[in-house]
């Protein structure tokens, strides 16, 4: 299969943008507060970090026909890079590190957008 086009490519990148400024307002609204967006670390990315009653949730924002295949493109792969990438910003920025955790999918569909809350472990 031939690789996407440049210009695939950026729109997909454009979207996925577009996607998780949407997330982040999602979460805001539902009175997350936003600590990270876009944190980069060694081998992997965490969309948002936030905060909500003392618990830090780590967000993999995923743009797809339906927020079903968004969710579902966040492969066991996929989770251990966000796991890692959690570690980092734990070690780099959390002040306390016996916080609870937990990870969030917000998916992004056409017309659509899902919070899935403690999507995985």
């Amino acid at each position: 299969m031939p690789a996407p086009s440049r210009s695939r490519r950026q729109e997909a990148e454009r979207q996925g943008r577009i996607a998780e400024t949407l997330a982040t307002i999602l979460l805001m609204l539902k009175g997350y507060r936003i600590l990270a967006q876009r944190f980069r670390a060694q081998g992997g990315e965490i969309d948002i970090v936030a905060k909500k009653s003392g618990t830090l949730i780590f967000v993999e924002v995923k743009k797809r026909t339906s927020t079903e295949a968004a969710r579902l493109s966040v492969t066991p792969r996929n989770q251990q890079r966000i796991r890692a990438a959690a570690n980092q910003w734990l070690a780099r920025k959390a002040k306390r590190i016996d916080v609870p955790i937990r990870y969030d999918i917000v998916a992004a569909g056409t017309f659509s957008l899902r919070h899935f809350r403690d999507a995985f472990r």
